[in-house]
């Protein structure tokens, strides 16, 4: 697989006005110096604490957000320096898919103004809008007689595929997909999740995948980048993060994972102290506020993303830490459940659902909305 993304030394720094002439006297350090790379066809998870910087990397990728420093290059161009013009017809190839749907459709556009729009923004299926949104809706799942109905008429699961397929319209190469399963109930996180394997495995596509859940990241992602205030602490391939995380924070995410079997015994890691403002983050490395295993040195020098055999730790001391008991297989216990969910909600090989009377969506969504 050819490299399809890659990002240098990213940087968002947001200014705060404050004084009676409106200067800059401070700012939020939201993303300091992120790097990574994505292949075409894999999956990159960014995981983390909220206010990480997660979903900021996500629209400075895009450019809905403008970099205070930093490379972006995908397909080998750099989109920093596009204007404006050249960036907006490039965002046929970049799209995303938003955390909530509720509030990501226009509660005034039927579903086929909503996927007939970026069509006609990109002149792409002239003549035939229509045809092509009952494509985009049968390759979601959905049934295209639902097409002149508002996002009202719909459960959360099935607004979320109508926001799955406005992303595809333009046939785009890499999706960023912030949180699109948060929102949702368990069984219905399955189905999504299903549905956007499906759709990388039929159409090639890359994804940026950005969520807390780290079940959900073990079963679709095939590398993992961990964030703490701003910076990378951790990447790796999801496998190798899982069997054996070394950085104290990602251990302490991992030993978060509810499991399901109250007889397993696990070693819960509880950080102490409150995440650092980002107005004014620690010196040397930032998680050392609430580190364990913090030195003398952790606070004079910043700790470089060092990789060793595919595997990454900003951390001086990782080699002296151990994993905690229990924390891989509080993984493979969690990996497991959701395993059996979407083997049980398993669209492949299905007939077409068959639309359930007074309401905008499918049978099989219904009844699994009502467990």
């Amino acid at each position: 697989m050819t490299e399809l993304l890659r990002v240098e030394h990213l940087v968002k720094h947001f200014p705060l006005h404050r004084g009676m002439f409106g200067r800059d006297t401070a700012v939020v350090h939201a993303v300091d110096g992120v790097s990574f790379e994505l292949r075409s066809g894999e999956t990159m998870a960014l995981v983390g604490e909220s206010g990480c910087g997660k979903s900021t990397v996500g629209r400075l990728v895009l450019r809905l957000l403008d970099a205070t420093s930093g490379k972006v290059w995908f397909g080998g161009e750099d989109l920093m320096s596009l204007p404006p013009q050249a960036m907006r017809a490039k965002r046929r190839e970049l799209q995303m898919i938003f955390q909530d749907p509720y509030s990501s459709l226009n509660p005034r556009m039927t579903v086929e103004q909503t996927l007939v729009e970026p069509l006609g923004l990109h002149g792409l299926a002239r003549g035939r809008h229509r045809e092509r949104a009952a494509e985009l809706m049968d390759l979601v799942g959905l049934a295209p007689e639902y097409l002149q109905r508002y996002p009202h008429e719909f459960s959360g699961g099935q607004r979320q595929r109508i926001g799955i397929a406005r992303a595809l319209a333009v046939e785009p190469r890499l999706i960023v997909c912030d949180e699109p399963v948060s929102a949702l109930d368990v069984s219905i996180q399955a189905q999504i999740v299903n549905l956007l394997q499906d759709l990388q495995r039929r159409l090639g596509l890359a994804y940026i995948f950005i969520a807390h859940d780290l079940a959900v990241v073990k079963h679709i992602a095939s590398h993992v980048a961990v964030m703490y205030l701003g910076h990378i602490v951790e990447y790796a391939d999801k496998r190798s993060l899982f069997a054996s995380p070394r950085h104290p924070y990602t251990q302490a995410l991992l030993s978060a994972i509810p499991i399901p079997e109250p007889r397993q015994r696990r070693e819960r890691i509880l950080l102490q102290g409150d995440v650092p403002n980002p107005i004014d983050p620690p010196s040397g490395c930032r998680f050392r506020t609430r580190c364990p295993y913090a030195r003398e040195r952790c606070a004079q020098e910043v700790p470089a993303l060092r990789p060793l055999g595919g595997h990454a730790t900003a951390c001086h001391f990782w080699e002296e830490i151990a994993p905690p008991a229990g924390v891989a297989a509080e993984g493979r216990a969690v990996n497991e459940r959701l395993a059996r969910l979407q083997d049980a909600f398993r669209t492949r090989g299905v007939p077409p659902p068959q639309p359930s009377p007074g309401r905008g969506g499918t049978r099989e969504a219904d009844e699994v909305e009502k467990v």
